[in-house]
């Protein structure tokens, strides 16, 4: 996906206690960089979470993660964590998350979120007020 798909992006720098003794990233440290992607994205959109699902009185839950490693980070490399919503479904987000170093595309992967309601551990429909704020937010409608 071209860099320019993704509304959403945040910086960080890779910290000390996420690499190896080789200076390399630990394989594991990247679902917290898609986590904080996330996080921004909720922000982004105008609905940080919690408020992500204040109307509904559920949760999103993480049901799928997937990484394709293509290059490894280091100690100290600025990251660019980019972040789209590529489908909205009944109950259900998918996002496409990429990991860049300037021009270098290291990481790609896909987070898939159910909604659903924590009491009855039921999916329940997503909200009308998020999904207008996801269409408001991306520039390349998800598919539905």
């Amino acid at each position: 996906m071209a860099r320019e798909d993704f509304a959403a992006s945040h910086r960080i720098r890779v910290r000390w206690a996420e690499a190896d003794m080789q200076g390399i990233v630990f394989n594991g440290h990247y679902l917290t960089y898609f986590d904080i992607a996330v996080t921004e994205y909720w922000r982004a959109i105008g609905l940080p979470y919690p408020t992500t699902t204040a109307d509904t009185g559920g949760e999103m839950y993480t049901v799928k993660s997937t990484v394709e490693y293509h290059s490894p980070a280091r100690y100290d490399d600025e990251l660019d964590l980019l972040i789209r919503c590529k489908r909205i479904g009944r109950t259900s987000l998918a996002f496409g998350l990429e990991i860049w170093r300037a021009d270098e595309h290291l990481v790609t992967g896909e987070l898939i979120y159910v909604h659903a309601d924590p009491r009855q551990r039921k999916s329940a429909p997503l909200s009308a007020r998020l999904i207008e704020a996801i269409d408001r937010f991306e520039r390349i409608q998800p598919a539905r």
